[in-house]
């Protein structure tokens, strides 16, 4: 076993006025959307279908940086990425009729927000019939 070395309280002090100076992580517009479904087994091939519908519409979408379905047994997830909250929203927007038939035949049974405070600030709102839990970003880096 290799022993991890922890950092003493200068090497802690250095760090964060790092990146208190360095505000990497709040410049990042990036919104990520994760919704789960719960699907009865009677429904996953419709559901599977559908996910196939989802993938071809949202492939002309601009500000989508990328967008999957996966599945662990009755539960899958949308893996998806927008440059920021407009570009999720319109994605919402675009996808809405497709949206309504998998909730027809599937249950949301959780959805989370992750981004900035300021592009979460303007997805509050609209996205607030859903109840999803927010994550805001305060640490990290972009490629």
């Amino acid at each position: 076993m290799i022993p991890i070395r922890q950092p003493c309280n200068a090497q802690l002090s250095r760090l964060q006025r790092h990146s208190r100076k360095h505000p990497m992580a709040t410049q990042d517009t990036t919104c990520s959307i994760a919704p789960y479904f719960q699907i009865p087994s009677a429904n996953r091939t419709a559901f599977q279908q559908l996910c196939e519908r989802f993938v071809e519409k949202t492939q002309s979408e601009p500000k989508c940086l990328y967008y999957g379905f996966s599945f662990s047994g009755d539960i899958a997830h949308c893996r998806e990425a927008y440059t920021d909250a407009e570009g999720l929203l319109a994605h919402l927007e675009h996808v809405a009729d497709l949206l309504n038939e998998a909730l027809q035949i599937a249950d949301l049974i959780r959805l989370e927000i992750h981004g900035s405070e300021a592009e979460l600030a303007k997805l509050r709102g609209p996205l607030a019939d859903f109840r999803p839990q927010f994550f805001v970003l305060e640490y990290g880096f972009r490629r």
